[in-house]
């Protein structure tokens, strides 16, 4: 090693020198470091830098014996014995400086003062040293060699880093990590370089550790300013942070004041606006918007009504329909409350939400009419969240409108009223929770009816698995002659409930089949066929209302068969329906008696179709043409499936579709379900389900299992809704083209002006991927496979 040093010493020197020269030019722009600190280190790179370069000058020009190298010899030995002192000696400063920068008070060590001291001494030795040969001398060929007080020069290096480390060890509490490890590195490495140099001849392994350690010092010093720097601002953005919050924090409390005057006022009922809101963000997020955008929404949504604290009360709490003068007034809103939130310069999002949120996506709305993307996002929001609270019943005193109605109100006003994409994500949001209430629906275990019909337990849907109802009935006070007894109500109805209110009637589309009371008695309200006989029990004489009752009950397409026993009688009921795609469900009731003890099950019993008895031909809509693909007919949402077809390159399935009579929604039509499977069946072995796509315009998929580019355009030739629903109860026909690419699968189709182009690329890239039709309350025939 010592003779790879001595090799390539020069060029060792060179470098360091170099490398010091760059570190002061560094420093002098370096504005992180304290003004005295900073001058320390310049200082001791300079001297380290002059060190090295006349240490490797008194290198070259040793032996020459010219003027130049006789001057350059004497002055380079001078100045590298006097540079080692001096660096010494600003290395002592620079601990004084650290600790007078943890603490002024402290008074200098009197250690350092001596090292002071010492280095002093040792600086007039070496100018001494220029008078004789005590120290070294140079001989007549102009070559440096050691004197015999040679070791009074290692003195200093090797003594003086021993004081100057017990100062470092006392004072190491003042000292940052890296700090500490610069000034050790600083200590131990030039003492330990330092005796080896005493038995080492002829390089310069003292001076270039010093320069070494000195370039260390600076890089050392940096690396913990660095890190200071960076705790401060870590500091300092907790701080904006925590201002940012306390900011928040107010601007939440001022917008909740707002809310909470429009409560105390009766504009809104507690809570509604907040219920608002809340949809509203997470409308927001489901568009995969960013938290702070999310954000914007919900206080948007808090505020964007807050206009109506200018209207006269008689306005607004006016329950009536509202007069000509107090219409103007109303539309006035918008105006009113964007006004009042200009003011907020901060979040002019406020404003513009507040004015707009009243115009509809045609561009029907008001108060300037504006049209699609245009309008401002949060106030496109708004309007799917304010329309869906409003018809949950909201603040007003109106019947919340059931779930098929909302979604059917969503779809149809998709692009007219609502932005397509929000009123998407609504349905999805509709869905999610409908699926949520099902799986927690609570029922009745008991009920009192004092009149007839006064009360009717939630419904209890009739499948083809055999479901027993169990119940307790005992009457109640009444007067003599009054009728007293149990009975069951079978009817449909799309919130599982009985209704007698007109309006309510409509909207869940309630229709009633039957009445059957325990003595045999019934009534077929809008049954097709009805047939009840009664079983009379051989251990009892006289009719007996009260007591335990069992009741089996059970659903095979369009029929019903009831059988109610309680300990007098069985009654045994088929009830036919006009069709299969009715759902039907059991309600108990009576009049002047107590129902308790409610309790149903559903077996593992299926039925089929020669357990209940036929009292009517089903009405089947596909007797038409057969073609390829044999002929569905799908009473229920995905009730039925035609046989699969593989999509190889590119082909068209054409079929006539026929909605059924009892249809009467907008997604009551053909599906197309894109899937995998190991058999190639929909639910098979390895089933996976990569798109559903309504030609009613609606997708829903498995995002796991693949992506699906989806889009939907009403065209100039679509009929509107009603008419839509119209024509596909006439019949039509459809095309669905298929082109397969590599993972990817397009789908393309037009029917009265509904156009749909969606692309599937699948994440699994299987080879074999196939189609099959489904639908909802619909039949499909005549299909046929073109390629």
């Amino acid at each position: 090693m010592f003779d790879f040093i001595r090799t390539y010493q020069l060029d060792i020197m060179l470098a360091l020198s170099a490398a010091c020269l760059s570190f002061v030019v560094l420093l002098c722009f370096t504005q992180s470091l304290d003004k005295r600190r900073k001058t320390i280190l310049l200082y001791m790179e300079l001297s380290a830098t002059f060190l090295l370069l006349f240490d490797r000058q008194a290198y070259l020009y040793s032996g020459v014996l010219t003027k130049t190298g006789y001057i350059m010899v004497r002055v380079s030995n001078f100045l590298v014995f006097f540079m080692t002192t001096a660096v010494i000696l600003i290395f002592n400063y620079y601990i004084i400086n650290l600790i007078k920068d943890y603490d002024k008070s402290y008074k200098i060590p009197k250690r350092l003062q001596f090292v002071t001291i010492g280095c002093l001494i040792q600086l007039l030795l070496v100018v001494a040293s220029q008078f004789n040969d005590f120290i070294y001398y140079i001989d007549e060929n102009n070559i440096y060699h050691r004197g015999k007080g040679f070791l009074l020069c290692y003195i200093l290096p090797v003594v003086c880093p021993f004081i100057q480390y017990s100062v470092i060890v006392r004072f190491k509490r003042f000292f940052s990590k890296l700090i500490y490890i610069s000034l050790i590195l600083y200590i131990t490495v030039p003492i330990t370089v330092a005796l080896i140099q005493i038995f080492t001849y002829g390089i310069s392994i003292v001076n270039m550790s010093l320069v070494a350690v000195s370039i260390s010092l600076y890089i050392f010093a940096y690396l913990d300013i660095n890190r200071t720097v960076a705790r401060a601002h870590q500091i300092e953005i907790g701080k904006l942070k925590e201002d940012e919050l306390r900011m928040k924090r107010l601007f939440n409390q001022t917008a909740n004041s707002f809310v909470k005057a429009m409560e105390q006022k009766g504009i809104y009922e507690k809570g509604y606006i907040f219920n608002l809101a809340n949809l509203a963000r997470a409308i927001a997020e489901g568009a995969g918007n960013e938290p702070d955008k999310c954000d914007e929404v919900y206080y948007a949504a808090l505020l964007y009504n807050v206009g109506t604290l200018c209207l006269p009360d008689v306005v607004i709490l006016n329950k009536n329909a509202p007069s000509p003068a107090d219409e103007l007034l109303i539309k006035e809103i918008p105006i009113l409350s964007s006004n009042i939130l200009s003011g907020i310069d901060e979040y002019p999002f406020l404003k513009n939400a507040a004015k707009y949120c009243h115009e509809n996506y045609d561009g029907s709305g008001y108060p300037d009419g504006l049209k699609g993307n245009n309008i401002p996002q949060a106030a496109r929001i708004i309007a799917v969240a304010e329309s869906y609270i409003k018809m949950t019943g909201g603040g007003d005193d109106e019947e919340a409108l059931p779930y098929i109605i909302m979604r059917e109100e969503f779809i149809k006003n998709a692009g007219i009223i609502y932005d397509p994409i929000y009123a998407n994500i609504m349905i999805h949001l509709m869905d999610k929770e409908n699926l949520i209430k099902a799986d927690k629906s609570v029922r009745e275990t008991e009920i009192q009816c004092k009149l007839y019909k006064e009360k009717v337990s939630t419904g209890i849907e009739l499948t083809d698995m055999i479901t027993i109802i169990q119940f307790e009935a005992e009457p109640i006070e009444h007067k003599e002659g009054e009728f007293s007894t149990p009975s069951i109500i079978v009817f449909d109805s799309y919130d599982m409930h009985h209704h007698t209110n007109p309006r309510a009637v409509k909207a869940y589309r309630y229709q009633e089949y039957a009445e059957i009371w325990p003595d045999g008695k019934y009534v077929s309200t809008s049954a097709r066929n009805m047939e009840v006989k009664v079983i009379e029990h051989k251990n009892r004489s006289e009719y007996d209302a009260f007591g335990m009752y069992e009741i089996t009950a059970s659903k095979y397409d369009d029929h019903i068969k009831i059988e109610m026993t309680n300990s007098c009688c069985t009654v045994s009921a088929i009830i036919s329906l006009y069709d299969n795609s009715k759902s039907a469900y059991i309600g108990l009731t009576g009049e002047n008696c107590y129902i308790k003890n409610i309790a149903y099950k559903k077996t593992d019993t299926r039925i089929d179709s020669l357990s209940i008895a036929k009292i009517s031909d089903s009405l089947i809509y596909t007797d038409r043409l057969e073609s390829d693909i044999p002929n569905i007919q799908i009473d229920k949402t995905r009730s039925a499936y035609t046989k699969s077809v593989l999509i190889d390159e590119e082909f068209r399935i054409d079929f006539h579709s026929l909605s059924l009579p009892s249809s009467n929604l907008v997604w009551h039509c053909p599906y197309v379900v894109i899937f995998y499977s190991d058999d190639g069946k929909v639910f098979g072995e390895g089933y996976k389900e990569y798109t559903l796509i309504k030609l009613n315009g609606e997708i829903s998929g498995n995002s796991s299992f693949a992506d699906n580019n989806f889009n939907m355009k009403k065209k100039e030739s679509f009929p509107g809704w009603d008419k839509w629903r119209e024509i596909n109860k006439e019949g039509l026909e459809y095309s669905v083209l298929f082109m397969k690419r590599g993972n990817k699968v397009e789908t393309v189709t037009e029917t009265l002006g509904i156009s749909i182009d969606n692309t599937t690329i699948l994440r699994d890239h299987n080879d074999k991927v196939y189609v099959a039709l489904t639908g909802d309350e619909v039949a499909l025939t005549d299909i046929r496979i073109v390629r």
